[in-house]
């Protein structure tokens, strides 16, 4: 089974994964993957755009391989802000979505304490994403199909 985990920046996505996958389990994080691949020392969020590069056809190439295997293991993925196609995309192939948010002032205190300044735009928009129209609203924390 695919399961997509969105939120905003700081949510907590990481640490549902790691309280909810199993060691067989296959987990797509874009930071933990650009981790991975960073030299020694490297911040946990703030990585150099030729990196991002890589780790993004990286990720792409994981979700792609992890997909033909959605019959004999589980994959985690991470998503924060997934655009209509990828929505539909994952609808196709059943995925269970879980929204992370523990709500916006406890992410924003956890952005400003914890990540980069430019995460900022990111949560904002995501949130402003959120509440048009009101046709996905926010939730502490929910699971559903799109």
């Amino acid at each position: 089974m695919l399961i997509v985990v969105t939120g905003p920046p700081g949510a907590g996505k990481s640490s549902y994964i790691r309280a909810h996958a199993k060691a067989s389990d296959i987990v797509i994080d874009l930071d933990l993957m650009a981790l991975a691949m960073a030299g020694p020392g490297a911040d946990h969020h703030d990585h150099h755009p030729v990196l991002l590069r890589v780790v993004h056809r990286a990720r792409q190439a994981a979700i792609h391989e992890a997909e033909r295997h959605l019959d004999q293991v589980d994959v985690y993925l991470i998503h924060t802000m997934p655009q209509a196609k990828a929505r539909a995309h994952y609808k196709r192939l059943g995925a269970k979505v879980v929204t992370v948010d523990p709500g916006e002032h406890i992410v924003r205190q956890r952005v400003r304490d914890m990540r980069q300044p430019a995460m900022e735009a990111v949560v904002t928009r995501w949130y402003r994403d959120r509440r048009k129209g009101g046709s996905r609203p926010v939730t502490r924390q929910a699971s559903r199909t799109w």
